[in-house]
This record gives structure tokens, C-alpha cells and sequence, in this order.
């Protein structure tokens, strides 16, 4: 035992470090051991993704010399394969990339648009009141093969053709069905009605069961076109000729045209500072500067001198949040479109108004949208880190459990259209070749030498789960992984006082918030509805990497392979 004592020192001392550089407020509580599972750690790269056979492909092409981009596209050309309800070529694609040798922050948005005989005037002849939320008319231009062209002409080391080799063979060969992945599947099979779509992902009439080997051959054959053809095979090769014919046969109204001319847009990343960090997310569609917003209203009070689960601190990010979501609902659309007020949304001025509408005592139900200065200009989410330190924050998607159910080639084209209004006057009503406000949203954070990609999945869940997270990295201390797994509430609705709230949060302050006015709807561990989420850090004082990953996802952070058994390593 006395011969071990000094390693425990030493990593002790180790976790403390870490926890001291991400801003603990009390470094002894270093000893509490409050996280399932430990970051991972290696001078190498890392992948984090929701499953673990999309982290291991990640990483592999990492070992070969692969770019954080390249492990980032096979990580995620993998997860369209085995989490095929959440994410495929069918989905949209948003990222932010960090180069440590510049420091520079570049980000993508490969939302696709609606096609352009798509419109309000179309639909309401059609006898709709609202948008459609699955079929051919919730279908917008997938933006995700794209986006994954453009990430690798840019910051692309290997061939893009390996890319995808994963992806083809989990597709052709098969893979075991994994639990929660299962338990979507499960729940979801009372609704997959589309025969295409029970055709391909109910084998035998009935959803695979958790390790059971699932194939999808089409699929395999759509990913080898595209990885033979580049971005063309699928905007203007064999699979746009698919998907047009299936349009045309369901009544829709995409035109070849409508995916030949899909670009996606390189943005620049909007940000905010907090306690010392900068925190950045993307303009919109998306809805980042919700996240930022919320953050700017969190700093306004002492939050750090409060529990992080105490009543006190939860009722502040409670009412935050639904004034942050006021101003989203409002003011989000495609800036393209629209004049969307970003600037004047995450500035301090606007903060600090917004905060002042806070009773210490009592829940508001019934926020509204404030009026912001004009100050100028289901879902997967994966990161990943090379050894060099360069970073990608990726999140990718076909929106609803199996997006639009309308299924091309063996994958199902997404339901983005569904978030479009059909009000003229409203910020976000349909348009040709308009993108729809958009759930999905990348995330970046930095402080010194200390640069993380992370991301936490759940449509409306995501820019309230990226601020409570913050709040856990600079308010309290916490390391990555421990961020993910710290219980969580969410609101998934518009208006009124009632959030989902994890049990893990104590009986007694949910009941102290219940006093407040507030209304929870408590769900278990780690419930799903929280979303999983991914982190990695790279410190470029030290060149080491960390990585972690939630428990409500079925993945893993996984490092890089080292090349232990080359000549030349037997050599020295």
C-alpha cells in the first residue's frame, strides 16, 4: 500500500490541476468524486460521438494521420448508420472548427433550404393551416453531404474517399443494435408507417432488438456513390435522381435545381464572454445566441455563491431560460430573409434589462419577447481533436425520429420544413430557397490555454443544456465530464412555468422551486430528454487532450491508437 501512495498523489494532484485550470472555485472540493465515468486523457487525438463504433472509426482515421475533420466525417458517417432515426445524408449539417496553429474559429452552415415551389400560397390551396410535420412537404434540401465536402476541401489531410469506408462496411456487413438506440427504435415503431420506411427499418416487421445485427444494403450501395462521387453523386448524380422521383411520386415539388444550387454558407461564429471564458456558437438560423443570451443573464447574479443545485441557482436559470426563448421564438429566421437583431440579443446592455424583470420569489409564466437594441450584425452531435490540437465541433441530423418518414436509398430525408411558419408577417414563414430556424447548434468555449468543442444534442434542449453546462465549467469547477452528467432541466414548449427536471436534483429544491411557482415534470437518471453531449478540450500550454462523453447516449470518448509496435518505435 505504501508504495502506491504516491501515485494516488500524483493523480490526485492531476485532477486538481485540470480542475483548478477550468476554474474551481474551491480547489479542495477536487475529492468528490461526482462523475460516472473519468475524462479521457492522452497527448493524442480523441473522438467523442453518441455511439462507440462511430467514436472508433473517428479515432482510426486519426491514427492514420487524419485531420479532427476527417475523424469528425467518418465518426459521423458511421452514426448515420447505426443511429439511423437520428442523423444520415438525409439531415443537415452545422460545424465550428478551431486551428491551434492560428487560433482561428471558422464555422460552416449546411442547413439546406426549402425547394422553391414550396410555398405558403402551395400549401394553404392544399387545405394546410400549419406546416406538415413529416411527408413529402416537411422535406427540406439536405445540407449534411455538403457540408461534409466543404469541411474537407478545407481542412480535409486524407483521401476523401476513405471517409466512408466505415460507414459502408457497418451498412453491408452489419452491426449489433445497441440499448438506447434500441429503446428509440422500440417506441418509435408504432409510428413508422411510410412502407419504405417499415420496408428498410422494420426487418421482419418488427424493430431489431438490442444486439441484434441490423444491414442496410441500399444504404451501403448510397454511401459508396458518394464516397466514388464526391458531393455530386448526391446533388446531381444517381441519388438526386432518387430522391427527385421520390418527390415527384409523393406529390412534392423539389427540383433538380433546388439541389444542384445548394452551397453551404462558411459564417462567422457569434460570442459572448462569462466569468472569464469566451463562449461562441453560430449566428443564426440556428439558435446559439439563445445560449448566449441566457449565459449574459446568469452573469448578472452571483451564481457561483450559490449550490449549483440549490433553489436559488436553479430559479435564475429557470427564468432565464424562458426569457431567453421569448426573444428566440420572436426574432429567429434565416438572416438572409430577415433582419435578425443578434448583436443587440447577446449584448450586456440588453442582459442586464432582461434580468431586472426577475423575481427572486416568484416564476413568471407568461414571458415576453423584449425588445433587444439594433446594435449591427433529434439530432447527433460528435467532436474530435487531433494531436495537433486542431479542434471540430460537429452536430448533424434529420430533425424528428426518422425526419420526414419519406426514406431514399435506405435513409430517411429530414423534416426540417416542419419548423417553417406559414405566416407571411412571422420571421421564420416558408420561402423559396429559405432555410427554417434551426434546432441544431455546435458550441465553443476558451479560456488562456484551454479550448473545448462541445455540444449536447435534443432539439429545443440545446441552447439551455450548452448554458447549464457552461454554468457547471465556470461557475463551479466542473471538468468536462462531469458538465455532461450533472442533472439538468429542460423545456421542450413554448410558454408557461413547467420544465422536465431530472430526479437527480433534490426532493427538497424542487419542492423550494415548486413554492416559486414552478412546475416540474421529473424524469429519471440521465433521462434522454436531456440530451447526450460530447466535449474535448486541447490545453496548449501542456498539448495534452481531454475528452468526454454523457451517459444518455450509447457512445464513448475514444483516443487515438498510438503506433506502439512500429520498427521504429522497437528501435529506440
Amino acid at each position: 500500500m505504501m508504495q502506491r501512495l504516491p501515485v494516488i498523489a500524483l493523480v490526485l494532484l492531476g485532477m486538481l490541476a485540470l480542475r483548478m485550470s477550468l476554474g474551481a472555485q474551491n480547489p479542495s472540493d477536487h475529492l468528490d468524486r461526482s462523475s460516472a465515468r473519468s475524462m479521457v486523457i492522452t497527448q493524442q487525438g480523441i473522438v467523442a460521438a453518441s455511439q462507440t463504433l462511430a467514436s472508433q472509426a473517428g479515432a482510426q482515421v486519426l491514427a492514420r494521420g487524419g485531420s479532427a475533420v476527417d475523424a469528425a466525417i467518418a465518426a459521423n458517417a458511421v452514426l448515420g448508420v447505426v443511429e439511423p432515426m437520428m442523423d444520415g445524408m438525409g439531415g443537415d449539417l452545422f460545424a465550428i472548427e478551431w486551428d491551434s496553429k492560428t487560433g482561428k474559429l471558422t464555422g460552416l452552415n449546411s442547413s439546406g433550404w426549402a425547394p422553391e415551389h414550396l410555398t405558403i400560397d402551395r400549401l394553404k390551396q392544399k387545405g394546410h393551416t400549419r406546416m406538415p410535420g413529416q411527408g413529402i412537404f416537411s422535406v427540406t434540401v439536405p445540407g449534411c453531404v455538403a457540408g461534409w465536402w466543404a469541411l474537407h476541401e478545407k481542412f480535409g489531410r486524407l483521401p476523401w474517399k476513405d471517409l466512408l469506408q466505415p460507414a459502408i462496411y457497418y451498412a453491408a456487413h452489419g452491426y449489433p443494435v445497441t440499448e438506447l438506440t434500441d429503446a428509440y427504435w422500440q417506441s418509435d415503431a408504432a409510428h413508422m408507417t411510410d412502407p419504405g420506411l417499415r420496408r428498410v427499418f422494420l426487418p421482419g416487421a418488427k424493430p431489431p432488438a438490442v444486439g441484434e445485427v441490423f444491414r442496410n444494403l441500399d444504404y451501403a450501395a448510397a454511401l459508396k456513390l458518394v464516397a466514388d462521387g464526391g458531393r455530386d453523386a448526391f446533388y446531381r448524380g444517381p441519388i438526386a435522381h432518387d430522391i427527385l422521383a421520390t418527390s415527384e411520386r409523393l406529390g412534392g415539388v423539389m427540383t433538380a435545381a433546388d439541389l444542384s444550387g445548394f452551397q453551404p454558407e462558411w459564417v462567422t461564429p457569434i460570442s459572448t464572454t462569462y466569468r472569464g471564458w469566451t463562449v461562441y456558437e453560430l449566428p443564426p438560423n440556428g439558435q446559439g445566441m439563445a445560449a448566449l443570451e441566457m449565459l449574459n443573464i446568469f452573469e448578472r447574479f452571483p451564481l457561483e455563491r450559490y449550490a449549483p443545485l440549490s433553489a436559488d441557482a436553479l430559479h435564475i436559470k429557470l427564468e432565464a431560460q424562458k426569457l431567453a426563448y421569448a426573444d428566440l421564438f420572436r426574432y429567429n429566421g434565416d438572416p438572409r430573409f430577415v433582419k435578425v437583431p443578434v448583436a443587440g440579443l447577446i449584448s450586456k446592455s440588453y442582459a442586464e434589462e432582461r434580468a431586472k424583470t426577475i423575481d427572486p420569489d416568484h416564476a413568471h409564466c407568461d414571458d415576453q419577447p423584449g425588445k433587444p437594441p439594433q446594435l449591427g450584425n433529434d439530432t447527433v452531435y460528435l467532436t474530435a481533436v487531433d494531436r495537433h490540437g486542431n479542434i471540430v465541433s460537429m452536430i448533424q441530423s434529420i430533425s424528428g425520429l426518422w425526419g420526414s418518414g419519406v426514406v431514399v436509398d435506405g435513409f430517411p430525408l429530414q423534416n426540417r420544413g416542419a419548423g417553417f411558419a406559414l405566416d407571411p408577417s412571422h420571421p421564420d414563414a416558408l420561402a423559396p430557397h429559405k432555410r427554417p430556424f434551426h434546432t441544431i447548434i455546435p458550441a465553443f468555449m476558451e479560456r488562456g490555454s484551454v479550448h473545448m468543442g462541445f455540444g449536447i444534442m435534443g432539439g429545443l434542449n440545446q441552447p439551455q443544456a450548452h448554458a447549464q453546462f457552461v454554468s457547471y465549467v465556470a461557475d463551479y469547477g466542473r471538468n468536462i465530464q462531469e458538465a455532461l452528467e450533472m442533472p439538468r432541466f429542460t423545456k421542450l414548449n413554448r410558454g408557461g412555468c413547467d420544465f422536465l427536471i431530472e430526479d437527480r436534483v433534490p426532493a427538497e429544491v424542487r419542492e423550494a422551486l415548486a413554492k416559486k411557482g414552478h412546475v416540474f415534470n421529473v424524469h429519471g437518471d440521465y433521462s434522454s430528454s436531456m440530451g447526450g453531449g460530447e466535449a474535448v478540450i486541447h490545453d496548449s500550454a501542456t498539448g495534452v487532450n481531454y475528452g468526454a462523453s454523457s451517459p444518455r447516449k450509447d457512445g464513448a470518448a475514444i483516443p487515438e491508437p498510438g503506433s506502439y509496435f512500429s520498427t521504429e518505435s522497437q528501435t529506440k
